[in-house]
């Protein structure tokens, strides 16, 4: 009976203990700010370090998981699964999301988001092209000119946080 006893009380105690470090580890993830009216979908960008989605061309893209802060100007039209970001060179950047985990709202061209994830230099099939274009309402006969594979800044991402309009400084 005194095992019983004290085998409960150990194992209370050890679940109490569990359960303060899970939240100690969510409260040092959630160190950032977010404005109420911001939208967040999947995982929290950290907000200390954002680049610019112009600055990706010009940097050494690892596999590390970054945020970027960009312009949307196209997504999905059959079930917002992938966005394009603004580069500011007349490039976009194409983003996907983590085992097709996450879907954008259709009509978030315009908006200011801030993505987390990890950025590449991508190789796109002429299958994988034409998918894409039809995604995007294009008409048969755009969608038959693309004949040729492409070389393209992506980004996969696992967490999109849309900044209203009053987070856009």
């Amino acid at each position: 009976m005194k095992f019983a006893v004290l085998f409960a009380a150990v194992l209370f105690f050890s679940c109490q203990g569990k359960t303060e470090q899970k939240q100690e580890i969510l409260s040092e993830e959630s160190t950032s700010e977010i404005v109420q009216n911001d939208s967040l979908i999947g995982i929290q960008p950290a907000l200390e370090k954002v680049y610019a989605a112009p600055q990706l061309s010009q940097m050494n893209l690892s596999d590390s998981i970054i945020a970027v802060r960009g312009t949307v100007t196209e997504v999905c039209k059959m079930k917002g699964c992938w966005m394009n970001l603004d580069q500011g060179n007349g490039n976009t950047m194409r983003v996907t999301f983590k085992d097709y985990a996450l879907f954008m709202p259709k009509d978030l061209s315009g908006q200011e988001v801030i993505i987390r994830g990890v950025a590449s230099q991508q190789t796109l099939s002429v299958e994988t092209l034409r998918h894409y274009a039809e995604d995007a309402g294009e008409s048969a006969e755009e969608v038959a000119k693309i004949t040729e594979p492409e070389t393209v800044l992506s980004f996969e991402a696992d967490g999109v946080l849309i900044l209203s309009p009053s987070s856009i400084q």
